[in-house]
């Protein structure tokens, strides 16, 4: 088995001088979908529990049963608040993108 020599006047990848191409810094994802993550995550935990200690005693006499499935459907509103923020933000994008240039962009 033979293995290849490296000749005195070829550089290696350590050895290269100029770099290929600048490397990128930027987040992968942007801060506002991360904040709009943050915001519905802390909403999934605090708005059907909070509904239900607030009901369970208060509207429903002591009743868990209609305080879970009121806590249950909350945390459904979240979650479909969620996706309608999502799908809007994906029809922006969509539109910016398609969007033709007006004189006054030319």
């Amino acid at each position: 088995m033979t293995s290849r020599r490296i000749v005195g006047d070829e550089k290696t990848i350590l050895d290269r001088d100029d770099p290929q191409e600048k490397s990128d810094t930027s987040p992968a994802v942007p801060r506002d979908v991360l904040l709009k993550l943050l915001a519905f995550t802390f909403a999934m935990i605090v708005i059907p529990i909070g509904s239900y200690f607030l009901t369970v005693h208060s509207i429903f006499a002591g009743n868990s049963t209609y305080a879970g499935a009121l806590a249950a459907v909350m945390a459904n509103v979240v979650l479909i608040g969620y996706i309608i923020v999502a799908m809007n933000e994906d029809q922006s994008e969509q539109l910016k993108a398609g969007k033709p240039e007006s004189k006054k962009d030319q």
